[in-house]
């Protein structure tokens, strides 16, 4: 069975003409932050994070770093009201509990934030115990993802992780004590995983009692240590049969296989990722993040400096944006639906033209070739993948990417 690997299409040059005023409404928006620092490097890993061990950990002129970050930002997004906000990393779990509650303070004070707004922090369960779990949820995090990856020694071992299967374990029932959704992070088609131990690290985590599941096929990304020295992995037949067994074990739970790697009980779906599915718009903040924002002048994606280092430097002249680009009209077909089409239960036909400011016809033709080769289904207004489209989301996609896009 094919996996999806991300593709990236090249910058296009922006075509003149009056889309943007068909753009009626602002999308959803949610703040992201950006926590650069781990214990130490996974040899998977292709994320933004750099060791402690190399580096340390200037929380404080970081904190201060993103408050000035945040409102260097804020003339992007006045007047709209921030619905979730995710902390990602890295390990943002190796903040201290006062850290994070200065930055969660301090982003109150300077946005409209949601009152019931999802506020997601991830951890590692090597550097957590339950009292950092409780300071945590006080002060103001409502939904936890805890990096579990397995709960088998030898494969944590592989993986580089700095946890061992206990730690797993007591991180995820100190997680599930303190908060009332929590995401557990597992892997599959490890380094001499069998069908057998996939299935046994899943029902590991589903007695547990998660809410949500993420998860992830183990590929080998460029300028990893994976990717220098790669291990002995499950071959494409082997790996295929952990995800079939992987879906239909969590269907029989009664978790919903809601987006590609996404799998959450009824009405427990992270709010944060749903609306980068659907398009919206996100303010990303810290080193290294990445941002779109619509606004009647178009569709912008920004990026900061990606060494901490770099980032804390651009704190000095106040100059965080490393990237600013306008997505042109002939890149957003292609943009949208590599979002929308990662949910499985597809997208309202509508949303195209209220998160693009394009007329449908813009991707006209490439629904139609999907629908002909059977990538693409209808439901009545819903456009969603098919199974054959899941299983080939790459085929799917590339329909959707115009050839001037490309060039």
């Amino acid at each position: 069975m094919a996996r999806t690997i991300p593709i990236h299409p090249a910058p296009a040059a922006t075509p003149t003409g009056p889309w943007e005023s068909r753009l009626q409404a602002s999308p959803p928006l949610a703040l992201y932050v950006h926590f650069p620092w781990c214990v130490q490097k996974c040899p998977y890993c292709d994320f933004n994070s750099h060791s402690v061990r190399d580096e340390g950990i200037p929380e404080q002129a970081y904190l201060d770093a993103l408050v000035a970050d945040l409102e260097s930002a804020l003339p992007q997004i006045w007047g709209r009201r921030v619905h979730t906000i995710f902390i990602g990393g890295g390990t943002p779990s190796l903040m201290s509990p006062e850290g994070l509650d200065q930055l969660l303070t301090a982003i109150r004070m300077r946005v409209q934030l949601d009152p019931q707004a999802e506020i997601t922090l991830e951890a590692n369960p090597g550097t957590v115990d339950s009292g950092c779990f409780r300071a945590f949820r006080a002060a103001g995090v409502t939904r936890l993802s805890v990096g579990i990856q397995s709960f088998n020694e030898d494969h944590l071992r592989a993986l580089g992780r700095i946890h061992g299967r206990a730690d797993a374990i007591a991180a995820a029932e100190a997680a599930l004590t303190h908060f009332e959704r929590v995401n557990l992070d597992l892997m599959y088609a490890l380094p001499g995983q069998t069908l057998a131990q996939a299935r046994e690290d899943l029902d590991t985590a589903l007695a547990l009692g998660p809410q949500h599941l993420s998860c992830y096929h183990l590929t080998l990304e460029p300028n990893t240590a994976f990717a220098a020295h790669p291990p002995e992995l499950p071959d494409p037949d082997a790996s295929a049969d952990m995800q079939d067994q992987l879906e239909a074990r969590l269907a029989s739970a009664g978790f919903v296989h809601y987006e590609t790697s996404a799998f959450a009980r009824p009405h427990q779906e992270c709010r944060h990722n749903l609306n980068y599915w659907t398009f919206g718009d996100y303010l990303g903040i810290g080193a290294g993040a990445h941002g779109k924002l619509s606004s009647h002048a178009g569709i912008v994606r920004e990026t900061r400096p990606r060494h901490p280092k770099a980032y804390l430097e651009a704190a000095s002249t106040g100059q965080f944006v490393q990237e600013r680009r306008t997505i042109s009209p002939v890149e957003l077909p292609f943009e949208f639906m590599m979002n929308a089409l990662r949910l499985n239960r597809g997208f309202p036909r509508r949303l195209f033209a209220e998160r693009t400011g394009l007329p449908d016809a813009a991707a006209e033709a490439g629904i139609r070739a999907a629908l002909a080769q059977g990538l693409l289904e209808v439901d009545g207004e819903i456009l969603r993948p098919s199974e054959r489209g899941r299983h080939f989301l790459n085929d799917l996609l590339v329909l959707f990417l115009n050839e001037d896009a490309a060039a």
